[in-house]
């Protein structure tokens, strides 16, 4: 077997396998597993009872690797997450004892229903890969990176994610309600099967943790991106920020992270390089959250993911250019 075709077969068996488990759109699979090999950070936003804890379990178990889960509350203290120093009597010594930060996928569940100042502890493991406990900063192992879910309709005893640490979430996705009566009749089908509410404990690893950090590797550094698509990009952003009913524009950082999940999701579906389509399929979940909208677009019923919809329709997509390479 070719380089170029292990990761394909390993990348679509690890797409089979969390299909087996969750149903939903193959599309949405594919592009939590390209968050996961661009190694970044992932937000479930949905309605209560969608799958969005079981989708993260059924990943973090394909993908052989460690993962930890905490269930967020408003009683949940910074130290619960990344650990503290305690003092050992036999020792005579304050020793570091780690939280469950110290893993390589941290589902953070319902992530909104703890204060800001517990949240505010995920953002330096987020954009930096290390904690700083009582003075003394610890990297994490990779590879790291949190699938937090949180319900955009319940408002009573949660508390938005500040925008900076919005920002730090590569994309944002939305698992969606299942597509048809035949969806729905599955659902409950493989739930009679399972004969458990958790079935994640039966799910088997694809690869393994070094397969997959070497996964990572070859996105990083074996995906090509046409220039031509490198300029659509940067015109994506320019139009967002330009946009009439935007207030505040995405960073540069929205264009890094438009830039690494479609080298990811290139490689997820068997190539080597990045197609227009790939960037078609990614620019909502990557950029729509990076996008606040006017307060009157906001009163009138508008949303950041229309806007980048609108965008999308009016930036001209070089096709030619990246047929010509």
């Amino acid at each position: 077997m070719s380089p170029a075709a292990a990761p394909t077969a390993d990348l679509s068996r690890i797409v089979d396998t969390i299909s087996g488990y969750f149903v939903g759109q193959r599309l949405l699979l594919e592009k939590v597993l390209a968050g996961a090999l661009a190694n970044g950070h992932i937000l479930f936003e949905d309605y209560p009872g969608l799958g969005k804890t079981l989708l993260v379990k059924v990943v973090a178990k394909s993908l052989g690797v460690e993962s930890r889960r905490i269930q967020f509350t408003p009683d949940v203290l910074p130290a619960d997450i990344l650990g503290t120093k305690i003092w050992n009597p036999a020792t005579r010594k304050f020793e570091m004892f780690q939280g469950p930060i110290f893993s390589h996928i941290l589902l953070a569940d319902e992530i909104n229903r703890a204060p800001p100042k517990t949240q505010s502890a995920l953002l330096e493991a987020m954009e930096e890969r290390q904690v700083t406990i009582e003075g003394q900063t610890v990297p994490i192992p990779p590879p790291f990176f949190v699938m937090a879910t949180q319900n955009p309709i319940e408002q009573e005893g949660t508390y938005p994610l500040p925008e900076a640490q919005m920002d730090r979430f590569l994309m944002r996705l939305s698992t969606g309600y299942p597509a048809d009566q035949a969806a729905e009749r599955e659902i409950l089908k493989r739930r009679i099967s399972w004969r458990t509410e958790d079935p994640t404990k039966d799910v088997p690893a694809v690869v393994n943790q070094r397969q997959f950090v070497g996964y990572q590797t070859q996105v990083e550094n074996e995906v090509f991106i046409h220039e031509a698509l490198l300029d659509y990009i940067a015109s994506l952003i320019r139009s967002l920020r330009e946009h009439p009913k935007v207030d505040v524009g995405p960073s540069p950082r929205g264009g890094l992270a438009l830039l690494r999940l479609s080298r990811a999701l290139a490689l997820v579906r068997g190539r080597t390089f990045v197609v227009p389509d790939d960037l078609l399929d990614l620019a909502a979940d990557a950029l729509a959250h990076r996008t606040i909208l006017d307060v009157d677009q906001i009163l009138e019923g508008a949303t950041s993911a229309q806007i980048v919809q609108e965008v999308l329709q009016t930036v001209p997509i070089p096709v030619r250019q990246v047929l010509q390479r």
